[in-house]
């Protein structure tokens, strides 16, 4: 089995080593393409204005000066066009992808390139509680967790146009209760407050910021992983809202 590791956390991220050391329990054939810099939040968004380069950092492991849609482009396009990989794992993301934020998710969103490029494809982030962690995000949850949350689902029929979203929880490894598959969860609105500062040159700027969700929809992923479940959530990238279909058509006498 071949598999392509991306992220949106950068090449030299280290959940991107996690996810290195998960994925080969499962195969020596490993490939690594990646965007040379953070892209957290990028979601979707392919790079149309400016050249893309890489840049090899080993065997089987590049760079892309670009998002992780471009990453996983890049890999499938030109790196490794003769020897396709079978599998896409993108992650381990240093924070949770949880709710409706897997449509800002550059993780999430290099794992859906890899589905509509007809690949199976899973993205995996670990959750953590925010205050005084900054860069010493701990993954032990996800390396305890990861090589069992994959393989079901390696084992799993293809589906086409579908990939897996899976978190773990902000928790010991040995405190985790199991894994849950649940439905995609929604935050409050407007849980995104604006935070207002001043450069040292006396220019305002502004910065997005996160609080916290209070409602916590049952069944979904944001109460299976407050429970201390590792969550797995099946996603498509069909946007199609079918039950309003025939209302819309109504609308224009059709």
């Amino acid at each position: 089995m071949r598999i392509l590791l991306t992220n949106d956390d950068g090449v030299h991220a280290p959940g991107l080593k996690v996810l290195e050391d998960i994925a080969r329990t499962l195969s020596d054939d490993i490939w690594i393409v990646a965007p040379s810099e953070e892209q957290s939040g990028a979601g979707h968004s392919l790079t149309l204005t400016r050249p893309l380069r890489i840049r090899k950092h080993g065997d089987k492991h590049y760079s892309v000066t670009g998002t992780p849609t471009d990453a996983v482009m890049m890999a499938v396009g030109h790196l490794m066009k003769d020897c396709r990989p079978d599998l896409i794992l993108s992650g381990v993301n240093r924070g949770a992808n949880l709710a409706e934020d897997v449509t800002y998710s550059g993780t999430v969103s290099a794992a859906m390139e890899g589905a509509i490029s007809g690949m199976k494809s899973i993205a995996l982030s670990q959750v953590y509680a925010r205050e005084g962690m900054a860069d010493s995000v701990p993954f032990a949850a996800a390396s305890a967790w990861g090589e069992k949350v994959l393989r079901p689902l390696i084992a799993m029929p293809a589906s086409p146009r579908m990939l897996f979203n899976v978190n773990f929880p902000a928790i010991d490894p040995d405190e985790v209760k199991g894994i849950r598959v649940a439905r995609q969860g929604f935050h409050d609105v407007g849980r995104t407050h604006i935070v207002e500062g001043t450069d040292p040159r006396g220019y305002r700027y502004y910065w997005f910021g996160l609080g916290s969700s209070a409602a916590v929809p049952e069944g979904s992923d944001l109460a299976a992983i407050a429970d201390g479940y590792v969550t797995v959530t099946p996603l498509h990238y069909d946007l199609t809202q079918d039950s309003a279909l025939a209302a819309t058509a109504q609308a224009f006498g059709l």
